[in-house]
């Protein structure tokens, strides 16, 4: 480990935690005509779908493989994005920046073992599968939660919270987006490779405005989402041995027995930050085909990614960091604050759906990613955070995981079944008894200020059954 860095924690959650890289062709489906002005090439076109699978797996399996490293390689690759982020893209910058991410990540690896079997897999599955139907052997069907990144991010960066959530049971597809809004990514194609670096409307040929930039970048993540559940679904179906061949990242040896593992029925859809605003327009006139999305997990809805999708058909849970919540961000004429607390009045009373919005006190915007965990002092000082950089993420774990229990059984626990206790940031209209009632960890890690109410369901809600 470089001198300045932390080892990213072992998982706390019952299962033992594995994770595969799958990178599979999508026949060049294109998105729009934008091609980019020094090669004529076009800009947002899915040559292949690249995500990491994070999964409960077999106990005390071992891999022949390393375990993934947190930068991905070429370290070159991502240093050369991080510049071009700042405009400052030369050789001289993009070596400094390449040595500046080795001191701070440098050779930090994920925890999760790679290309294990999943949990329940049943010793040679081959044979075993060819004399008995898949129903005779009660294995479970994991649900699964398709997880868009942010801005300046990657499907490594929050691999934490992901797997985090894989040792408690779900099955997580962390995408990997080549929309221009992460350092750099490696498509692997046809025996060939192609670096895809950060850009903007400016790398056009014709260069468009700003909000029609974010659209064709929001159109691609969604289609990257689609072409991730594509490839679940085909999982799911059985075709596992035929993606292992297709897969160019070379890993997913046991796939064939992933055939009828994942809870098809109960997908969910979770973003960070410009990830969050994708997640929501994937849920406009849903639940579809492309897009079964049962439930969505909001974290930190981008401020500057483009309008908030309000058409939302199913439970949705959203949560900001303390410091989204407290800073007054001016959000298409109206406080960013305000106009998320709309969106998920919205859902309560006019689409009588359960919803929640919550604020995560000491922490900050990039509290739910691995940062703070390789780097705890440097992103504690220079983020301003309170919380203890596990705990921050292991809250969010928490959340998630009650809001997933609710859309299984539909009962309430933990913070899903308490009140709202500040309408706005910091506005505490709880009164002294109920502050005393208020469970501990709830009291010290959180804010309310939207919830279904327990008297009656939710406000429009009196005709849902509740627990």
């Amino acid at each position: 480990m470089p001198f300045f860095s932390s080892a990213l924690p072992q998982y706390t959650g019952e299962y033992e935690v594995g994770t595969i890289d799958i990178e599979v062709p999508c026949d060049g489906r294109k998105i729009n005509d934008a091609v980019f002005a020094h090669n004529g090439q076009p800009a947002f076109e899915l040559e292949t779908v690249l995500f990491s699978l994070y999964y409960p797996s077999v106990k005390g399996a071992t891999s022949e493989k390393p375990n993934h490293l947190w930068i991905p390689k070429r370290i070159g690759l991502q240093a050369e994005g991080y510049a071009r982020f700042v405009h400052i893209d030369n050789f001289f910058t993009n070596n400094l920046f390449a040595l500046g991410l080795w001191t701070l990540a440098g050779s930090t690896s994920i925890p999760a073992s790679v290309d294990v079997p999943l949990h329940g897999t049943v010793k040679g599955y081959l044979d075993y599968e060819a004399e008995h139907p898949i129903d005779d052997y009660g294995l479970p069907a994991f649900p699964v939660i398709v997880f868009s990144h942010g801005m300046a991010s990657g499907r490594t960066s929050y691999t934490q919270y992901c797997a985090e959530l894989a040792s408690r049971g779900y099955i997580v597809a962390a995408v990997e987006h080549r929309d221009g809004s992460g350092p750099g990514s490696l498509i692997m194609s046809n025996g060939t490779t192609k670096d895809r670096f950060h850009f903007g409307a400016e790398d056009l040929s014709v260069k468009p405005e700003a909000e029609e930039f974010k659209a064709m970048q929001l159109a691609m993540r969604q289609a990257e989402v689609e072409e991730t559940v594509r490839v679940l679904r085909q999982i799911n179906d059985g075709l596992g041995t035929e993606l292992r061949k297709l897969n160019v990242r070379e890993e997913g040896q046991d796939l064939a027995a992933w055939r009828g593992r994942l809870n098809m029925e109960r997908v969910v859809v979770g973003g960070h930050s410009y990830g969050a605003t994708l997640a929501l327009q994937t849920l406009k006139n849903g639940p579809c085909a492309a897009r079964p999305f049962v439930g969505a997990v909001i974290l930190d809805p981008g401020k500057s990614s483009g309008p908030l999708n309000d058409d939302i058909n199913v439970p949705t849970l959203v949560v900001h960091s303390a410091s989204w919540s407290k800073k007054h961000s001016i959000f298409h004429g109206r406080p960013h604050f305000d106009v998320v607390k709309d969106l998920v009045r919205k859902v309560l009373d006019e689409k009588h759906q359960y919803a929640w919005f919550m604020t995560s006190k000491g922490t900050t915007h990039p509290s739910v990613t691995d940062a703070p965990l390789i780097e705890p002092l440097l992103l504690s000082w220079t983020t301003g955070a309170t919380i203890d950089v596990k705990e921050g993420v292991l809250q969010y774990v928490k959340v998630t995981h009650e809001f997933m229990q609710f859309l299984y059984n539909g009962h309430r626990k933990g913070i899903l079944k308490e009140e709202v206790t500040h309408p706005q940031y910091d506005d505490d209209v709880r009164s002294d008894a109920r502050k005393q009632r208020m469970p501990e960890d709830i009291e010290k890690y959180w804010q309310i200020h939207v919830a279904p109410s327990t008297a009656c369901a939710a406000p429009g809600l009196c005709g849902v059954d509740s627990d």
